[in-house]
């Protein structure tokens, strides 16, 4: 079985465990899906969702956000880790996306990785999840778990980014890297993975050897 037959028949199994595949941050519009995948670096989703109402009630816009005081959203923040960096990086972000993009978040991973903090992984996320173009999210779940399943040999993000997509069918990279996500915290837990549980164990090389 070649590579590509192995993640087509790997997405069509996390489509039957996971039929609905939703991105696990809250976010009302794209600016603040980018805060929150901003904030999610080194954090848990979770955390980010129980910090991000009272910072969007209080900037709900990239134009609040941009003359926001940086201690104030330290503030707000402080609970997701980094907040220094993270707090200066968010209001950078909103002061380009309000000055050079007119307030639309780009659509290009080129253009996108030029805003403040935000790297491949926040902007595939957006250009998958906003704009619905094929993208790769190589984030901790879908790196620790496409080299358990044999998709993939790095712990590098941006090298598993480009051998998943070599092989993934575009209009399934989305999903995929979402339902990994989901699969990883139900089932493929990192330390301790429910081998005997999966839907994939009998494709996945790790269960097998």
């Amino acid at each position: 079985m070649t590579k590509k037959q192995r993640a087509l028949e790997i997405c069509e199994i996390l489509k039957q465990v996971f039929p609905e595949a939703p991105c696990q941050l809250n976010a009302d519009t794209p600016f603040q899906l980018l805060v929150a995948t901003r904030l999610s670096a080194q954090c848990t989703d979770a955390r980010v969702n129980l910090v991000t109402p009272a910072l969007f009630e209080k900037y709900p816009t990239e134009n609040q956000l941009a003359e926001a005081e940086l201690t104030d959203v330290e503030d707000l923040i402080h609970s997701c880790g980094f907040y220094h960096g993270k707090a200066r990086d968010l209001i950078g972000m909103a002061k380009m996306v309000r000055d050079v993009y007119n307030g639309t978040l780009p659509d290009t991973i080129e253009e996108l990785t030029k805003l403040p903090g935000v790297g491949r992984k926040t902007a595939n996320l957006i250009v998958g999840d906003v704009y619905k173009k094929p993208a790769v999210v190589a984030d901790t779940h879908v790196i620790r778990i496409t080299n358990l399943l044999g998709l993939t040999d790095s712990k590098d993000p941006q090298k598993v980014e480009m051998q998943l997509k070599k092989i993934l069918p575009p209009e399934e990279s989305n999903d995929f890297c979402h339902r990994i996500v989901l699969h990883g915290r139900q089932t493929c837990i990192a330390r301790r993975p429910k081998c005997t549980e999966c839907a994939l164990n009998e494709i996945c090389k790790f269960a097998n050897k």
